[in-house]
């Protein structure tokens, strides 16, 4: 046997046979002959070598110079192809890759609920000016179009300033296993549009989504106007210029009125000028938690019954200095609740109550690991939905 020390050897791995002692590699001696055999780019460099000695042992008539040439081309050649293999590989990742805001949004496509014109929709354009928007029936069709690797991200609503929360979809975030990897804030401006030519007077009824409706009941009480709930605010433009319904108005976005064809009325005609909606954009991965920018962490956990366990939870948050700004319970009292777990399979659970709390911490700050690490010592279950940027541009 050979001893072969600090060698790189290229074959299968029952070619090598590693002892425990010393890092040395005994290699039968049949085997080392296979290395002449190795090529790379094509072109076994040890067959160049066997050629010169050849033409030297037979006495060649070549002149040295003639034969340098020969060697030259060769190595030029194998450099080449060596360099036309390397370029083929994929590039080495690099921050900008893990980078929660990617240069290159021109190819990212989202997923929303809705038609074209929707809240949902002006948000992912908010979040990526050059995305593709892909609309979907459901918030669930959101979520598995992500899933199904259809689009790269969803977008979608989950709280308003004045309507609250949108308990639906924190239920899908449980549902499905994807995170959240951003967050976008915007000021609602609900208008009333009609078609052209049609004035406000005129108007018998107006649709839109129940929560555009409540937003702005100010205004269309003044109207006067009997109110039509419809499944989107955008679908209800959309049916009002395809039926050219000239008694109807719609409380939408102003971009709807521009994608239909309709006239706005009025700006602005929500109740509360200050109206503040907060969209989730999830992913299937999650992202790189950072400690240079502001980060947000949502959670969700569930504890036992008992005096001050509540108490116990906040707290270590509060003992750690770590802020919270959102904080909602719901009832599940014998109600089921599908999970899914790591290995992407669900069970039914029962929770009392889900808890539901987005601090201002990144889990690369040493405080939040501290303070889930503390909560989990009493939570039943806990998940984090996601860390992200927060959103700081309203």
């Amino acid at each position: 046997m050979t001893t072969v020390r600090n060698s790189v050897v290229l074959g299968s791995a029952s070619d090598v046979r590693q002892l425990s002692r010393g890092g040395r590699s005994r290699v039968a001696p049949k085997r080392v002959g296979s290395l002449k055999r190795a090529c790379f780019g094509g072109f076994s460099g040890l067959s160049v070598r066997r050629a010169i000695r050849s033409a030297e042992d037979d006495g060649s008539s070549k002149s040295a110079t003639e034969l340098r040439r020969v060697v030259d081309q060769t190595e030029t050649s194998v450099s080449k192809r060596l360099h036309k293999d390397l370029a083929s590989f994929p590039r080495p990742l690099t921050i900008s890759d893990f980078s929660p805001t990617p240069e290159n949004k021109s190819k990212m496509r989202i997923s929303f609920k809705g038609v074209p014109g929707s809240f949902s929709e002006d948000a992912a354009l908010k979040a990526y000016p050059n995305c593709e928007t892909v609309p979907c029936d459901e918030f669930e069709d959101a979520f598995k179009a992500v899933e199904l690797w259809l689009v790269n991200k969803a977008v979608l609503p989950i709280e308003n300033s004045s309507g609250g929360s949108l308990h639906r979809n924190y239920d899908l975030l449980l549902r499905h296993r994807l995170h959240i990897v951003g967050e976008v804030q915007m000021t609602v401006n609900l208008c009333l549009l009609a078609l052209p030519g049609v004035r406000a007077e005129q108007l018998k009824r107006v649709l839109s989504h129940p929560q555009a409706l409540s937003l702005s009941d100010n205004a269309l009480t003044g109207l006067g106007v009997t109110r039509e709930s419809v499944d989107s605010a955008a679908g209800a433009a959309q049916f009002v210029a395809l039926n050219e319904l000239r008694d109807a108005g719609v409380v939408a976005s102003a971009r709807a009125a521009d994608i239909y064809g309709l006239n706005i009325l009025a700006e602005r005609i929500q109740d509360d000028s200050d109206n503040v909606t907060r969209f989730l954009v999830l992913a299937r991965d999650p992202i790189l938690p950072r400690t240079d920018k502001p980060f947000k962490t949502s959670i969700v956990f569930t504890l036992e019954e008992g005096p001050g366990v509540l108490f116990k939870a906040l707290a270590v948050f509060s003992l750690r200095g770590i802020n919270l700004t959102k904080i909602e319970s719901r009832p599940q009292r014998k109600r089921p609740l599908r999970v899914v777990d790591d290995s992407n399979t669900g069970s039914a659970k029962y929770f009392d109550y889900l808890f539901y709390i987005d601090f201002e911490a990144s889990m690369a700050d040493t405080r939040a690991q501290n303070a889930l690490g503390h909560l989990q010592e009493f939570a039943t279950f806990l998940r984090v939905l996601g860390c992200y940027p927060t959103d700081t541009s309203v």
